[in-house]
């Protein structure tokens, strides 16, 4: 644990350079890249991401060349030349990356990147985690150079443990972060999901709710349960809730139990303040609250980080650097507060990051490498899309090959199945087998609690096996109506029957099945004539020409065609509604006819105005900013297909994305809350509107009283619920 945090204006910086040309002789003449991010971005695997952004090397021959010239660099001589934003300005997440040991720096800063490499497959894992502290995120540069043996290697060698109310990441140990999230936050199917994953040994890491509702009350109501669920089984374990740091910290100050403090990091300063509202100075205020409040008495660590390879792209604000290092410099924002665990979701956003199994099983131990290196304890949330071309076989793979690189958790998904994010994981199924793999036990308080319910056992050797216990969620249930109730209130549940630590061949093929429909529903394509039974919607094209393209570069879907707009003048209504397919055609065709007229007739009966419905077809969020600054409109209600996930009934998941256009009046307010000064638009959402999720009847009724609490608060998003809980309390 630190003892204080280093104030950002004595982290010593060296001066921003010019781009320089690095060039090497090629088998057809020179090969030249300008600046160090396109070197770097050169050198690495190839991935769509650094693909679609320009800075994937154009063949193997410009890979090699551009590994080569990386491999003669000193760690000084890129350690000197800070990347820096498109300005010229070093954000302050590579400002926080320089915040290292100086005494370690100076000792390896004459190294070449090949030395610094050879060095590290030679180390102990100590001596690797000790030379990390003289290294910055942009140390990704070694990553590039390694195969993949070689990062397993040095990964393996390293264990970086920490301790909140257990210990978590210490040798010999595979640990697991319990998720049982649902789509509406029903208390019921939190609490079947959270039994099934105990009674299979999952949960010693963490046990954490990604809310579909982030609001204080809803987090904090979770909160309240998780740590009701956690004493009732007496598990050795720590909760939280996995919504804004800004929401954490005001249900603490309500007495909320938040016992490990969650937020997502970014490798730039423009995606984590623009796009996920959290700066440096609020991390620092949520590390030194918990310092003094936090409920897990002891404590070393308490906070928890989700990072993964893409989103710095994914939302074109990846400042020209590549995404492993834009990742690696999430991992030195994250190492000034010595955080409980890492959570690396790569493969979580889609096929505009990693197109296919490969990209994510490189880029995994890529981040598994760099993160450990870099101290931190790296777990890893090996996970996949159904609109990319990844899926579980390839899934398995990769956690195979990062459990043998010592990863210190996976994620419990029951039945791989995430019911309220969409995407697949790692389950507790896999957890268990990879153990029995590969000689593995769970964390060493929470194996005690184990073996003496039963779920674990020790054979006659010694060895950690399943005891008759495990893989029984109603043992923790009170009576045989009491579990029915439970399951009757949980989607996406396939059955409980297992055959050793896998799930019996009956339930597999359920989840496969589901699988197989959710993906054909990203492909279903929208049906303008449909919704015109509806209401006279007017259409818009975006610039995405294709599905393929649609898929491949969200960019394309958030932005109109070419003149498109221009079609179009402002209208005299504070709100407009738009639709579009998103990821899910479906979703729009089976909500819509009961969502689109309840939710016209609740805004006219507020005495709301209302344009007439726009739809776009290829369509993604961000699409509503342009619309409603053309139509000048205050707020965009965007009824968007959410990516298919959970069952077939769940590909037909919609989400409403309330995209309030801030007016010149509250632009300072807005900025000095978010700490991002040119924020033009801050966005509510309300997810999961299906029928096993929220209903859209539902839907609509809680569209229209956001809609009339945005437009009478004059904020959405994170400020607006700041303003709520204010008012309330």
């Amino acid at each position: 644990m630190p003892a204080s945090l280093t104030p950002l204006s004595e982290i010593p910086l060296p001066s921003p350079r010019p781009d320089e040309n690095y060039c090497c002789d090629g088998p057809d003449g020179p090969i030249r890249f300008v600046g160090l991010k396109s070197l770097l971005g050169a050198a690495d695997f190839p991935k769509a991401g650094d693909r679609h952004a320009g800075l994937a090397a154009a063949d193997e021959i410009a890979r090699e060349a551009a590994r080569t010239l990386l491999s003669a660099l000193t760690v000084a001589h890129v350690h000197e030349r800070p990347l820096c934003t498109a300005d010229g300005r070093i954000d302050d997440v590579m400002r926080v990356n320089y915040d290292v040991d100086q005494e370690i720096h100076r000792e390896i800063a004459p190294l070449t990147f090949g030395q610094l490499k050879d060095r590290l497959l030679a180390a102990t894992g100590a001596e690797a985690v000790r030379l990390g502290r003289g290294l910055t995120g942009v140390t990704a540069a070694v990553a590039k150079l390694c195969d993949i043996h070689e990062l397993i290697l040095v990964a393996r060698r390293i264990a970086n443990p920490t301790r909140a109310r257990t210990l978590l990441g210490a040798r010999g140990t595979l640990s697991s972060r319990l998720q049982p999230n649902h789509p509406t936050d029903d208390p019921r199917g939190i609490a079947l999901l959270t039994w099934w994953g105990l009674s299979m040994a999952a949960g010693d890491a963490l046990i954490g709710v990604n809310p579909a509702i982030d609001t204080v009350e809803n987090v904090a109501a979770v909160l309240h349960l998780l740590d009701d669920l956690r004493r009732r089984a007496a598990a050795p374990t720590q909760i939280c809730v996995l919504s804004h740091v800004k929401t954490q910290l005001a249900a603490l100050d309500r007495g909320a139990p938040v016992e490990i403090l969650f937020q997502s990091l970014a490798g730039t300063e423009a995606t984590l303040t623009g796009e996920f509202d959290v700066t440096v100075e609020l991390l620092d205020h949520g590390w030194r609250t918990m310092r003094e409040r936090g409920p897990v008495r002891g404590a070393a660590q308490w906070m928890y980080f989700e990072t993964g390879q893409g989103s710095e792209f994914s939302y074109g604000r990846h400042e020209g650097i590549d995404m492993t290092t834009t990742e690696a410099l999430c991992y030195g924002l994250a190492r000034r507060y010595d955080p409980f665990m890492i959570n690396n979701v790569t493969g979580f956003i889609g096929p505009e990051t990693h197109r296919d199994n490969f990209e994510l099983l490189a880029a995994s131990l890529q981040d598994l490498f760099l993160g450990k290196l870099l101290g931190l304890p790296m777990g890893i949330g090996s996970c996949y899309t159904l609109h990319a071309e990844s899926g579980l076989e390839g899934q398995q793979a990769t956690t195979e090959l990062l459990a043998a690189a010592g990863a210190t958790y996976f994620m419990d998904v029951a039945l791989n199945t995430d019911r309220m994010l969409a995407y697949f994981d790692t389950s507790a199924h896999d957890n268990q087998s990879l153990r029995e793999i590969h000689g593995r036990e769970p964390a060493g308080e929470f194996l005690d609690w184990c073996l003496g319910r039963g779920i674990l056992a020790r054979d006659d050797t010694g060895t950690v096996v399943r005891g008759p216990e495990w893989g029984r969620p109603e043992r923790f249930c009170g009576s045989a109506e009491e579990f029915a109730e439970l399951v009757a209130a949980t989607p996406a549940l396939h059955g409980f029957e297992t055959a050793g630590p896998r799930p019996a061949d009956a339930v597999a093929r359920r989840v496969r099945w589901h699988q197989a429909v959710g993906r054909a529903a990203v492909h279903q394509p929208l049906d303008v004539g449909r919704l015109r039974s509806l209401a006279p919607f007017r259409e818009i094209a975006t610039a995405a020409a294709t599905h393929d393209s649609h898929l491949a570069a969200p960019a394309l879907g958030a932005r109109p065609a070419a003149g498109e707009l221009e079609r179009f003048a402002a209208e005299p209504f504070p709100v407009q509604i738009l639709v579009s397919d998103g990821l899910s055609a479906a979703a729009v065709h089976h909500n819509l006819p009961d969502l689109l007229p309840l939710l016209l007739d609740g805004l006219a009966a507020r005495g709301i105005g209302v344009g007439t419905p726009l739809v776009a077809r290829h369509g993604r969020v961000k699409l509503a900013e342009p619309v409603g600054e053309r139509l000048g409109a205050d707020l965009v209600i965007h009824l968007i297909g959410e990516r298919p996930g959970g069952d077939a009934l769940a590909s037909r998941s919609l989400s409403a994305y309330l995209v309030y256009r801030l007016p010149d009046a509250v632009r300072v307010a807005a900025a000095q809350a978010s700490g991002h000064a040119g924020i033009r638009h801050e966005v509510t959402v309300i997810s999961n509107i299906y029928a096993a999720g929220l209903p859209p009847v539902e839907a609509a009724a809680q569209i229209v009283a956001k809609t009339e609490r945005i437009l009478r608060h004059r904020a959405a998003g994170n400020r607006l619920e700041g303003l709520i809980a204010t008012a309330a309390g």
